[in-house]
């Protein structure tokens, strides 16, 4: 009997140090578990209210972005974490402050010109506000470009989709994205360069209208 004992004593010891091991990695893994609710990471907030279409350069992006420390779990997988990451990006919409930021809140303007072949700024007044949706264009609108043909009266689409680069006022004063009063009269866009000729071609012909993009839900 007493050699049967002894021959159980170590298999007990034994097994009672693997119990102990295996519980001490559980509780380890959910210690673990526990902090990792808590750990914290950062990621750029908008630290006051950003007006759509507004161009972030290097000059003014401290001026509306701020980094936060935040749990982890909240920090979305497409988030924008360095600041020179927004340089030439134009703002999609309007950002509340305290926006936590993503990509899809941006449009990137070297993107853009990348998609083009021979993209190139051309530029256009108009002689009536009409003609310009009645001043309320603003960088970051799209449009379509439409000419009438002063004969008939027909109106004929020639290019969607055309990007509003930059918009002024009659003085050529440029306005703002946060500006929604200042009625735009003058407009630079990006286009193919195979299309200046025709461009402007119909502009002296005074044929050319132009219709905004309205964007689902804006």
């Amino acid at each position: 009997m007493k050699k049967r004992k002894k021959n159980i004593l170590p298999g007990a010891a034994l097994a009672a140090l693997i119990s102990a091991i295996i519980v001490y990695c559980i509780m380890l893994n959910v210690e673990k578990n526990a902090l990792s609710v808590y750990e914290k990471g950062p990621i750029l907030v908008t630290s006051k209210d950003v007006p759509r279409g507004l161009v972030l350069t290097e000059d003014n992006v401290n001026e509306y972005f701020a980094e936060k420390e935040i749990d982890k779990q909240l920090i979305p997988e497409a988030a924008i974490i360095e600041a020179d990451r927004l340089f030439l990006q134009m703002t999609a919409g309007e950002l509340d402050k305290g926006t936590l930021i993503t990509q899809s809140m941006f449009t990137n303007l070297k993107e853009i010109q990348e998609n083009m072949k021979e993209p190139v700024s051309a530029g256009f007044k108009a002689d009536d506000l009409y003609q310009v949706v009645s001043g309320t264009l603003r960088s970051g609108d799209y449009i379509h470009i439409y000419t009438v043909d002063l004969n008939t009266g027909d109106v004929y689409l020639i290019w969607d989709n055309i990007f509003v680069k930059e918009v002024f006022d009659s003085a050529g004063v440029m306005i703002t994205a946060d500006d929604k009063t200042s009625a735009a009269q003058r407009v630079n866009i990006l286009m193919e360069k195979e299309n200046i000729e025709q461009f402007y071609s119909e502009l002296a012909k005074g044929s050319l209208r132009v219709v905004k993009v309205i964007e689902s839900g804006g």
